[in-house]
Order: structure tokens, then C-alpha cells, then sequence
């Protein structure tokens, strides 16, 4: 991916010159652990000495983390309503408390796992159930426990049941692919990425220049916004450390002069002044801003309210006009006036970082123990309620159950892959309407740094507006690449032609530039070590930069492009089915671990439709009594249903079970009855019963479904396809799935010990 949007000046992704506050690089931890503790003795220690009004105190900071990280204050997310009880969904503010409590716990420490075990040991033993299903939650969603250190190897932790495991080709091993590829082999999935490049990273890829000596980012550079940025978590892992871009951005003139404070600012409150005016505009048009550029609106505001007339004024203008554009990988012409800045309320908080050593630290670390076949470029992807068939280059054909697609935007805009059958008409739709512009890059490194050290990026003016996004900014990677390197960006118009000029015609313009700046002050600048022009666009495996939303698109393509296909069999991921954070690196990382989630709850409900492959396979059997033993305290009970589980986590929805029906004996009618003891006849009354495997969710639908029994059996038997057994023919073929369900509950009886601490 090219880079992120450079840092703001107080309004998201707009202002350019990349002015952040102030940063520490253990600003997260500094925050987190001052109310936290060090270590979770310490921190458990402190917490049971915490007074009511402290706790409360407590309660909000956490609410707070939890609110960066993007769960509302005060509601459920609508994944989180479907895993509680109907009791505990009706009040969820306990389940809120813990959920935060669960998250704050784990960002205090992102290096090694949380257990469930240590939330316990924090939080009342009245609250354990939601304990449970907040924490098997936000571990299947990758909010807590992922990541790349020792403590998260890419391999399924070893007391895990051991079952067939589906599989899954994920196709691409950028950002996306390698963070969902690690998640599902954690999850005991079987994982093969297939990647195009003879490299990971897609669109993140970091160049050795210099002989080696310094780390180049040729695409994805800035962390943009390190709070709960997930990225962050990766480099605190890793123990990498960050650099906050710092605040001041020099402009220049081309002929070497500095453009003056008072011009700088005076331009930089009309260049906002015109965004906000934009906004007012597109809410007095209504529907009539669908059809409007972002670059047509500030046009015509600028010409009504008769700003930026001189020509100095114009060009800074132009200046921040570029920088918008190089936010958003578009011309403003393409730009659509009424949604393009839709995900603004959700941009990370804190400021903006370049990684040590390059973003390529993070890739490697993400692709370990992740089995990758590179070179295999996807020509074909035949997807089915059957399963998927993916034809690379070359002939060469990979089958599986399930398939990821994490290629760019581009890359499904040039139509290079074939769908068997065609993609929907909704999700073509989203395909086409959605935008995926452009940014290039010239790398240089240099003997020495002639540019000020105490900055991290400066700009220049272009006097042409067509031209205004050729060369505009500057990076200064001195800090963290290991050599002298600058970056010079290319955005809008001048993206697009750039790709079109020879590398060595395009080095002499940079060095033009940057010698026309500094000569006057009496610098020399010398010619570079080395040098690299990218041409993202012509790269058929990209083909462009980053999405952004076009006139007549809106942020709904999105979450459209990221709708699996043909039954859960194809997913995609990528920024561009990130509607919260597109055009980022955290929102590609963001989008592989939702689908990570995603293809685990498909696999888990195909193995609770089909349990006599998956959970009823033949064993020994157990021993006699023990149905009777487990369905003593049923999870779930109902009329004539009773029901247990064998997860940890009774109520989630894909926890598979038994299901007990209880009838009156047919074979003791009349006489028969009569004839025996009162004892024995009222014992064969009540123990006839049925069983079936079931999953939590077809036990739901069944309480669902009405007050009337004999509607629930049918729709158990016809709607569900779930086969009624007797008590030895669930013994003879469901052994393991017994044996899973006592282990759980002999485990949740360990759990219900008293605990010493309350919210």
C-alpha cells in the first residue's frame, strides 16, 4: 500500500504540513500502566485496595480505551448481542464493564496473552459467564491476544481440541492475507497464502538502498495515529521503536525562498475554512451533492468568496490541495463532494510515526511460521457451495474449503481474476463505483544530510496548478532508515503522468527542485548514492495506491466489497472492504482480522451441520449413566428441551451440544403400566428421551420458535436436518462430543470459585 496520509493539524486527513502533538514512544504504555500497574500481580494487588469512588474512576478510563478502540461507550456492538443470554442482553451494562475491563487489561501488556484465568482473578465470581463470553468474543474478533511475538506463534496452542480442520487458500500476503493467515492457523485452521511477488508486504515493501545500509519505504510509510492502532501493538511487541513525525513543515518557493509565517497560516485557515464550507454545501444539496466533485465545490467556494487571489496565495493553496489529494490517492475532480471524508470519526487518535528500520520489520514478523508460496500469481478463482478451486499462472490448480481474496481494488478493476461464477451484481456495482487513485515516490539516498535534522518533512510550491502535486513534500527518513534518505511524493495529475517519464529525467527534476531550494542558503546538494522511482500503477499485482470514494460512490461499497460470496465459501479482505479505515495499513491489518473471525464462525457452523463427520465420530463407549449425569444442570432448558454445551463458553452461538427431548414412554400403555411397581413405572415415565447433537445457535431458533412442541420438533427434524438417536446410539457414535461436554463443565465448576474482588 503507498503511504498513509501524513499527520494532520487538527482536522483529520486535511490540513497538510503534518503538524501532531507531542509523542512518547511508551505513550500507550505510560497511559495505560500509571492506572494498570506493571505487572499483573501488582496490578491485582492495587485493584482489590481500590475505594468505590476509585473503582468508578476506574471503570470510566477503561471505557475510554475502550472507545479508541472503537466499541461504543455505552451499547453492544450487534456481534456482541447474539453471545449473551437474553437475560444479560436486556441489561448490558455488566457485559460493557468487563468487556472494557478485558480490553484495558491486555493493551496494558499486548506481549504476552491474557488469559481468561487472570480477567478472573480481577473480577467477582457472579460475573464469570460474562467473563467467558467477553473474552472468547474479543479473541475470536482480534481484539485482545493477537499479534506477532513469542507468546503468538502461528500455530494452534496445544491444548486445543484436536478436530479436522477446515482449510484455507488466502490469496495475497500483503498486510490483509498475513494477519488473517496467522489468526486462522492460532484458530487450528489449515492456511496456504498464495502471493504474485517474490516477496511479502503487497503494497507495504520497504527497499534496501545505499548498498543495504538504509531502509527505503517505497509504499505503506506512516503510522497514522499510534493510539490503539494495532500496528503499534505489533511494534510494542517487537520492541521496535516509533518516531513521531515532528511537528514544523517548512514551505519553499522554487527559487529557495521560505514562505512566510503569517502567508502560511493565513492560507492554511482559508484552506480549512473552504472544507468546512464544503461540508455546509453538500448538507444544504442534499442528494444533489452525489453527483459533485470535492474539487468543483472548493472551486466555486473559492471564487465566491474571493480568496487565495494572488498568485502567491494560490500556489500555497495549491499546496494544501495537493496534500488533500495525496490523502486521499485522487484528484480532487474524482473526489466525491458528498462522502469523501465518511470515515473521519473514525481515524486513530495520537500522533503520527515512522517504524525503526522500516515497515518491513512488521511483514517479516507477521509471515513467520505462516506458510507462503510466492510467485503464484491467481489467474482464476471458481468458488461454490462445495468449496473453492484457485488456477495460478502457469496452470497450476490449489482446492480447499475456503478462500480469502485480499488483492487490491485495482487489481479487481482491471477484471486480471476470474470469478467462476461471476462475482454478485452489488458487489461489481461496489467494484466499479469505488475509487482507487494513485501516489508515487523518489527515493534518494544521499552521502550526508545538507536538509535541517531537526525536521522531518518540508514542501514546495509549484507554480502550475496541473502540476501542483509533482514533487509538493518531502520526506526525511534520517531518523530511523540507517542513511541519509529523502522521499519526494507525487500526487493527483501529476501521479498519473510521472508514471509516463523516464526514472533518470524524473531524478534530475527532484534534484532541480531540492538544488533550487537550498542553493541560494549556499548548499551544495550532491548527487545521490542511489535512487528508485515506484510506478504503483503500471504494477499489475496493485495497479494504484490506495481506494478513495469517487462521485456517485459512497462508504456502503465498503462493507458491499467485503460481503463474502457463494455461502461463506470466498471472503475478502483489504483496505478497500475497510469502511472505518481505508486507504491505511492498520485498516488492510484491521480487515484480515475480521475475516479471520468470519471464516472460523463459517467453518465451525459447517462442522455443526454435518456432526456425524465432524462431532460424532465412532469411539469407545462411555460409560454407562453419563447422559444422566450431564444433562443434571442443563446450560439451556425449555418445555420438553433440555441442552449442553461443550464450550467453555456455553452461549456462543457456534458451541456444539446435546440436545435432550423428553417424552412420555409409548410402550408402557393400559395394563402395562398397571403391572408395574410404582417405583420402576414412574422411572420408565421419566426417562424416555431423545438426543441429537446441535449447535447453540439451532438451539436458539428452537426457543425462538413458538410455545407449541410439536412445531419445534418439525422444525428441528425438516428445517434443521437434526437426527433424533436413543440414549445407546448417541453413546455408540458421539463419544468425543461427550467426553467435551463433561471436560467443560467439570472445567466451569473449577471456575465458580469465589473471587474477592467487584467492579
Amino acid at each position: 500500500m503507498s503511504p498513509s496520509p501524513p499527520p494532520p493539524s487538527g482536522r483529520p486527513r486535511r490540513a497538510a504540513s503534518a503538524r501532531p502533538g507531542s509523542y512518547d514512544e511508551s505513550l500507550v504504555d505510560t497511559e495505560l500502566q500509571a492506572y494498570l500497574g506493571n505487572s499483573p500481580s501488582r496490578r491485582i494487588r492495587r485493584l482489590r485496595r481500590l475505594s468505590p469512588e476509585e473503582r468508578q474512576r476506574e471503570t470510566e478510563t477503561e471505557a475510554l480505551i475502550a472507545l479508541s478502540l472503537g466499541f461504543p461507550i455505552d451499547a453492544l456492538l450487534p456481534a456482541e448481542e447474539a453471545i449473551l443470554a437474553d437475560a444479560d442482553a436486556a441489561a448490558p451494562n455488566d457485559y460493557i464493564v468487563v468487556r472494557n475491563h478485558i480490553l484495558a487489561s491486555w493493551r496494558a501488556d499486548p506481549r504476552v496473552p491474557l488469559p481468561r484465568a487472570r480477567v478472573l482473578e480481577t473480577v467477582a465470581s457472579s460475573y464469570d459467564h460474562l467473563v467467558a463470553a467477553a473474552h472468547g468474543f474479543l479473541t475470536r474478533e482480534g481484539h485482545v491476544n493477537f499479534g506477532v511475538s513469542a507468546a503468538f506463534p502461528a500455530s494452534s496452542p496445544a491444548d486445543a481440541l484436536q478436530a479436522p480442520a477446515a482449510s484455507v487458500l488466502v490469496i495475497g500476503a500483503g498486510l490483509a492475507g498475513l494477519a488473517a493467515a496467522r489468526q486462522l492457523l492460532r484458530f487450528g485452521l489449515r492456511v496456504l497464502v498464495l502471493e504474485g511477488r517474490a516477496r511479502p508486504g503487497g503494497r507495504v515493501y520497504t527497499s534496501r538502498l545505499g548498498g543495504g545500509q538504509a531502509a527505503v519505504e517505497l509504499g505503506g510509510s506512516v503510522i497514522t495515529g499510534i493510539h490503539a492502532n494495532p500496528l503499534g501493538v505489533l511494534a510494542r511487541q517487537l520492541g521496535i521503536p516509533l518516531h513521531k513525525v515532528r511537528d514544523r513543515c517548512p514551505l519553499y518557493h522554487t527559487d529557495g525562498r521560505t514562505v512566510g509565517t503569517r502567508l502560511d497560516r493565513s492560507i492554511d485557515l482559508v484552506f480549512n475554512t473552504l472544507l468546512d464550507h464544503a461540508t455546509r454545501l453538500r448538507e444544504a444539496l442534499k442528494e444533489a451533492a452525489e453527483g459533485i466533485s470535492l474539487g468543483e465545490g472548493i472551486e466555486r467556494l473559492r471564487r465566491l468568496y474571493n480568496v487565495a487571489k494572488s498568485e502567491e496565495e494560490r500556489e500555497v493553496l495549491d499546496w494544501h490541495l495537493a496534500n488533500l489529494e495525496f490523502s486521499n490517492a485522487g484528484c480532487l475532480s474524482e473526489l466525491s463532494l458528498a462522502h469523501w471524508d465518511q470515515d473521519d470519526q473514525f481515524e486513530m487518535g495520537g500522533d503520527h510515526c515512522f517504524l525503526a528500520g522500516g515497515n518491513s520489520r512488521l511483514v517479516h514478523a507477521l509471515c513467520d511460521g505462516v506458510p507462503v508460496l510466492y510467485e503464484k500469481t491467481v489467474k482464476r478463482i471458481e468458488h461454490g457451495v462445495d468449496g473453492v478451486s484457485i488456477t495460478v499462472e502457469g496452470g497450476q490448480v490449489f482446492q480447499a474449503d475456503m478462500a480469502l481474496c485480499t488483492v487490491p481494488l485495482g487489481v479487481l478493476k482491471r477484471g486480471s481474476i476470474v470469478f467462476d461464477p461471476e462475482l454478485p451484481e452489488n458487489k461489481l456495482g461496489a467494484i466499479q463505483r469505488l475509487g482507487f487513485g494513485l501516489l508515487n515516490k523518489v527515493a534518494m539516498v544521499f552521502p550526508s544530510v545538507f536538509w535541517d535534522e531537526e525536521i522531518d518533512t518540508f514542501g514546495c510550491l509549484n507554480k502550475e496548478s496541473s502540476k501542483r502535486g509533482e514533487f509538493f513534500l518531502f520526506y526525511s527518513y534520517h531518523t530511523v532508515s540507517g542513511g541519509a534518505v529523502l522521499v519526494a511524493l507525487v500526487a493527483g495529475e501529476a501521479a498519473l503522468e510521472f508514471e509516463k517519464v523516464d526514472p533518470v529525467v524524473t531524478l534530475h527534476r527532484v534534484l532541480g527542485i531540492l538544488r533550487g531550494i537550498y542553493g541560494p542558503k549556499g548548499i551544495t546538494v550532491p548527487d545521490p548514492i542511489q535512487s528508485a522511482c515506484t510506478r504503483w500503477g503500471s504494477d499489475p499485482l496493485c495497479c494504484g495506491s490506495y481506494s478513495h470514494i469517487r462521485v456517485g460512490s459512497s462508504g456502503t461499497d465498503y462493507d458491499i466489497l467485503a460481503e463474502s460470496v457463494s455461502e461463506d465459501r470466498l471472503f475478502f479482505a483489504g483496505e478497500a472492504t475497510n469502511r472505518a479505515y481505508p486507504a491505511t495499513m492498520h485498516g488492510a491489518l484491521l480487515s484480515g482480522l475480521r475475516e479471520a473471525s468470519r471464516i472460523l464462525r463459517a467453518s465451525q457452523s459447517r462442522v455443526d451441520s454435518d456432526h456425524k463427520k465432524y462431532a460424532l465420530q465412532k469411539s469407545l463407549r462411555p460409560p454407562d449413566g453419563i447422559l444422566e449425569d450431564l444433562f443434571t444442570e442443563p446450560d439451556l432448558e425449555f418445555s420438553r428441551f433440555s441442552f449442553v454445551f461443550s464450550s467453555m463458553t456455553p452461549d456462543d452461538p457456534q458451541s456444539m451440544g446435546l440436545l435432550r427431548i423428553t417424552l412420555e414412554n409409548p410402550h408402557l400403555e393400559g395394563d402395562q403400566k398397571d403391572q408395574e411397581p410404582a417405583a420402576e413405572k414412574e422411572a420408565h415415565q421419566k426417562a424416555f428421551h431423545l438426543y441429537a447433537a446441535i449447535s447453540r445457535e439451532q438451539a436458539n431458533q428452537l426457543q425462538l420458535a413458538g410455545d407449541d412442541d410439536r412445531g419445534r420438533l418439525e422444525l428441528l427434524c425438516k428445517d434443521l436436518s437434526v437426527k433424533l438417536m436413543g440414549y445407546d446410539s448417541t453413546c455408540d457414535t458421539g463419544n468425543s462430543l461427550i467426553l467435551s461436554i463433561q471436560s467443560a463443565q467439570k472445567a466451569r465448576k473449577r471456575l465458580r470459585c469465589p473471587k474477592d474482588l467487584k467492579f
